[in-house]
């Protein structure tokens, strides 16, 4: 992802929400696995690349507290803020670059909808694993939803990378326990049909107990 923030923050400056492949106007998938793995208000939730995502919205409606969305573009968390209103002050705004995302606070639950697909190298998936180990509790669960080996190759003028339920596994096969997998037609507001693979896994605790 060469120049990645340049890119978002152009396409966020052309596109309009529901213009984008990936809008969703109600995250009913993600909402009820939040809602499966983990019913408690106080649940501290990360939304990666949530950026202009309703998601955000919909855990406010539903009484989460302590909610933390991050994107790479500062535009598209403008939109959400502006949607918000008032409400965007109970929020905790990430502007990074995932890939340098550094922070002392732990979650309860990852989510990530359509940014580990962009992750193309080797390298740049593994680190994104050690931070997810990083910045989850013990027990916590890690909620990823990219494209499917029967899904689209490219997106918004970049390459991806496709992913498998045992392509997952593999990859989150130290320290996190598989939880479930399955695959979801995503239709785009354009009508056009893109295979996702959802996968859910729960962080292990060490031998010891300790993080």
């Amino acid at each position: 992802m060469h120049d990645a923030k340049e890119h978002w923050e152009d396409v966020w400056t052309r596109k309009k929400s529901n213009e984008v492949s990936w809008y969703q106007q109600y995250p009913k998938t993600s909402i009820d696995l939040i809602l499966s793995i983990n019913t408690s208000r106080d649940a501290k939730i990360i939304d990666v690349g949530g950026g202009d995502s309703n998601l955000v919205d919909k855990l406010f409606d539903l009484d989460f507290k302590n909610i933390t969305v991050l994107d790479i573009s500062a535009k598209a968390l403008e939109r959400s803020k502006k949607r918000l209103g008032q409400k965007a002050t109970a929020i905790n705004w990430i502007d990074c670059d995932i890939r340098e995302f550094n922070s002392e606070k732990r979650y309860d639950i990852w989510h990530d909808r359509a940014l580990l697909h962009f992750l193309t190298d080797e390298q740049d998936m593994q680190k994104y694993v050690e931070m997810i180990r990083k910045h989850v509790n013990d027990e916590g669960y890690v909620i990823i939803s990219s494209f499917s080996t029967r899904g689209p190759m490219m997106c918004s003028g970049l390459d991806t990378r496709q992913h498998s339920e045992e392509s997952m596994k593999k990859l989150f096969s130290n320290g996190f326990e598989h939880i479930k997998s399955f695959e979801e037609e995503h239709v785009t507001p354009h009508g056009i049909g893109q295979i996702f693979t959802w996968n859910v896994f729960r962080k292990k605790m060490d031998n010891y107990g300790l993080k």
